[in-house]
């Protein structure tokens, strides 16, 4: 029977004039290169995002299109987009990240990532390998400059699963009590829609991510484009003219995009505070002396550890930064905390 192609989420903006089998031996993938690939054998993913943003079954032997992209993920796998024309692949991320797998989680030690062979490129009329990075996308040079002056509150943790999603959606629906408008900027990660559809369905007004700009991963992009990403995310937000803009750097204080970041003053010039979200008190201590090395404050500590009446006791006893529960996140004086 003709099977249909099961088109991710990665590439949901695309569109393509046929599959080119013919530089499959001879190509280097590049991030964002878009292809077809045939379902080998099932392991960690058994469903990948579509298109659609529903998450869809995969069995050996169904074709889906997804982006070639690298990725960091300290819970998962970490993985990168092959130096030589590959056949064999990975499944990197449910949303059609596509690589091979370098290293995993113990949790995953007798899993194996869900394998993949390239069935061919995605070409224009062109004969041009299509890529999201460039597909109907104007990006934009990093100016620094915030639409409708709008204050940026940024959402980041001392790990990857600290806390810092919810934290933001949560933040949103705090800031949502003011009646202003609130938007949310997920900056870098890898192709995934949850985190901005958490934020949203928590109250943002719009909920916008890196795969916005054309980006399946921002995992070992260089700092310039991760600017202009941001550039482009606040530049499409100006219709929109946020009150706040919430965002969220993937993964912990210390993975590279979100180091070089936080060293970046031109970048920090945008940030109006800091709400700094950890799984453990010990994390919350050197989160803080962390930032407070960069020249940062915190305005609010949060995450997975305010879970604990003990280990928020922990935190308050020996800082002066005011920790927030959920509950607290949402209550009307966080307004009073950050907007001022």
């Amino acid at each position: 029977m003709e099977k249909k192609i099961k088109k991710t989420i990665s590439c949901a903006e695309v569109s393509y004039d046929k599959i080119d089998v013919t530089r499959n031996n001879n190509y280097v993938p590049k991030i964002g290169d878009v292809a077809l690939f045939e379902v080998l054998e099932i392991g960690k993913h058994k469903t990948v995002q579509s298109e659609s943003k529903r998450n869809v079954a995969i069995l050996k032997g169904d074709f889906i299109l997804a982006a070639f992209a690298n990725r960091y993920a300290t819970a998962q796998f970490e993985g990168y987009i092959p130096e030589q024309p590959t056949e064999i692949l990975d499944i990197l991320g449910a949303g059609g990240a596509i690589g091979l797998v370098k290293s995993k989680n113990a949790a995953f030690e007798d899993i194996e990532p869900t394998k993949l062979k390239l069935v061919g490129y995605a070409i224009n009329n062109d004969k041009e390998i299509v890529n999201t990075l460039y597909f109907n996308s104007t990006k934009s040079k990093f100016r620094g400059e915030v639409p409708n002056k709008a204050k940026v509150f940024l959402s980041i943790g001392s790990t990857m699963d600290s806390g810092k999603t919810t934290t933001a959606a949560y933040l949103a629906r705090g800031l949502k009590q003011s009646n202003k408008k609130v938007a949310f900027i997920k900056l870098t990660g890898t192709c995934y829609t949850k985190d901005k559809d958490l934020v949203y369905d928590c109250g943002a007004d719009v909920s916008i991510d890196f795969v916005n700009a054309g980006y399946p991963s921002t995992f070992m992009i260089s700092k310039e484009d991760i600017l202009d990403i941001y550039q482009t995310l606040l530049d499409s937000l100006a219709a929109e003219k946020p009150d706040y803009i919430v965002m969220e750097i993937a993964d912990g204080l210390v993975q590279r995009e979100t180091e070089f970041l936080l060293r970046d003053p031109e970048f920090m010039k945008t940030i109006n505070k800091v709400v700094l979200s950890c799984g453990d008190s010990l994390a919350a201590f050197w989160g803080i002396s962390f930032l407070s090395d960069l020249g940062y404050k915190p305005s609010i500590i949060a995450g997975r550890f305010t879970m604990s009446p003990l280990l928020i006791e922990e935190v308050e006893n020996r800082v002066d930064i005011p920790v927030k529960t959920l509950e607290g996140l949402m209550n009307e004086d966080i307004i009073d905390i950050l907007d001022n």
